[in-house]
């Protein structure tokens, strides 16, 4: 059984086509900057209040005489 050379030639464009397309990543896809999900003073806030309170806790131990 012989193939048409029409059916070949689509054969071959379809290879073809998955050749160029293989890697090429969209434009949209891309990393665009550092996008950060909580904003820096949200962020900061955070720090400080997970620091004062380690820092508050450390005071009150201390001023109560170690570990009881």
């Amino acid at each position: 059984m012989t193939t048409s050379k029409r059916v070949a030639e689509k054969k071959v464009a379809k290879f073809q086509r998955n050749i160029t397309k293989r890697g090429s990543v969209p434009e949209t896809s891309s990393k665009k900057g550092y996008d950060f999900p909580v904003g820096p003073i949200l962020l900061g806030f955070f720090i400080f209040v997970v620091i004062g309170s380690s820092l508050f806790q450390i005071i009150r131990t201390a001023t109560s005489g170690g570990m009881a």
